[in-house]
């Protein structure tokens, strides 16, 4: 099976098959850049590490060329960046023990555009082969534009599917703008069941960004801190750590618009 962009890239740990990790997946996540799987997919990253059942795989979409850089990656050229997130990505994967991880390699302008067909094309063929029981998308009120396009890409990719063959479970996630404004009978809370440094660990892989001036590491980890504490006056925490979600699953009505 061969994706759309030439430059796609499969990827297993410990050298095993990207496609029967693929479809032993259990929890699956799909961001627009190298990273964003390690934020917004991090429940069922959490979920299925060190389980002896659940296996996480991840999808990122673009190939992270238009990533702001400062410091040490400042003179950092488009195509050495390509090369540096797509190693952090696989180094995440490893350190993660995901099933899998495909870097779909899509230029980010083309996944804004109207037609996305090459896009939904490469998403059928891993929706297809993954059948996961989870999925963790991007949320509709994300403030990042590509993040908006690639959500778009991937419910239409879902709507082709057959009912059986949609995940149970769709969860649009936090990246760019926290979901604590939604009505608490609308949101979905997600524990992240993994060591307490996990997290930090997984985002530490993307030094291109974290050195790079963006300190998501430590970003993301104290919005799930915040997100288990003050989601209810009234009670103890119940999770050391929460991310924030909406059910995606009645964006897949054809009726919508």
């Amino acid at each position: 099976m061969k994706f759309s962009q030439p430059s796609a890239d499969l990827y297993a740990p410990g050298g095993k098959d990207p496609w029967a990790g693929l479809s032993s997946t259990t929890h699956l996540g799909i961001g627009a850049h190298a990273d964003d799987l390690e934020i917004l997919a991090f429940p069922g990253i959490a979920a299925c590490f060190q389980h002896p059942k659940n296996r996480f795989s991840g999808i990122v979409v673009t190939d992270g060329a238009g990533a702001p850089r400062s410091g040490p990656f400042a003179q950092t050229s488009d195509v050495e960046l390509i090369q540096l997130r797509r190693a952090e990505q696989r180094r995440a994967a490893d350190l993660g023990h995901y099933a899998s991880v495909i870097q779909l390699a899509h230029p980010s302008p083309a996944v804004r555009q109207s037609d996305r067909s090459a896009v939904i094309g490469d998403l059928v063929k891993i929706f297809e082969a993954a059948q996961p029981q989870t999925l963790y998308l991007h949320n509709p009120a994300d403030r990042h534009e590509t993040h908006i396009a690639v959500l778009l890409a991937c419910i239409e990719a879902l709507r082709q599917l057959p009912e059986s063959s949609r995940p149970k479970e769709i969860y649009g996630c936090e990246v760019w703008g926290d979901l604590d404004w939604v009505p608490s009978s609308h949101v979905v809370r997600l524990p992240c069941p993994a060591p307490e440094t996990l997290g930090t660990s997984l985002l530490d892989c993307f030094q291109s960004q974290i050195a790079g001036g963006k300190r998501y590491d430590r970003a993301a980890l104290g919005r799930r801190y915040a997100q288990a504490t003050f989601g209810n006056p009234n009670q103890p925490d119940s999770e050391q750590e929460i991310v924030l979600a909406l059910d995606l699953r009645p964006l897949l009505d054809t009726n919508l618009s």
